[in-house]
């Protein structure tokens, strides 16, 4: 099942939505930092092209750790990006740049992943962008 988390976060860098759909159950549980819960492929990818019209972010130091039975999974990262686009109620972008660890908590059933939960400082974030 750890493949698939690999696929997943190449598909990432790469800026390939479609790739990290495929990655996906159909009925995914996108639970995104300071954020509602998005329930299908849908709602995920509506969610991908708003970040990526956003910001531009590559993900380096990664590790992942999967539990035993292959169920569920987590990974640490460092978040690399540039803020392109204004996002609604927050500051003014103004092609600034971020560096700051995150994190992402996966379940997986059938080959793909069903959850997908990502947590990051947002007050780090809002800091960095605003300096």
């Amino acid at each position: 099942m750890i493949d698939e988390i690999i696929r997943y976060f190449e598909a990432f860098n790469r800026g390939d939505t479609q790739a990290m759909l495929d990655c996906l159950a159909p009925d995914v549980a996108h639970h995104v930092n300071e954020g509602q819960v998005r329930v299908g492929k849908e709602a995920f990818a509506a969610f991908c092209a708003h970040m990526t019209r956003c910001y531009r972010e590559e993900l380096t130091d990664l590790v992942i750790f999967e539990a035993e039975g292959g169920t569920r999974a987590a990974a640490e990262y460092t978040i690399n990006g540039t803020y392109l686009a204004t996002d609604d109620g927050l500051p003014e972008a103004r092609g600034q740049t971020y560096c700051l660890p995150a994190g992402s908590f996966f379940s997986l059933a059938g080959g793909k992943i069903t959850r997908v939960t990502t947590y990051y400082n947002l007050g780090d974030w809002t800091a960095q962008v605003s300096a």
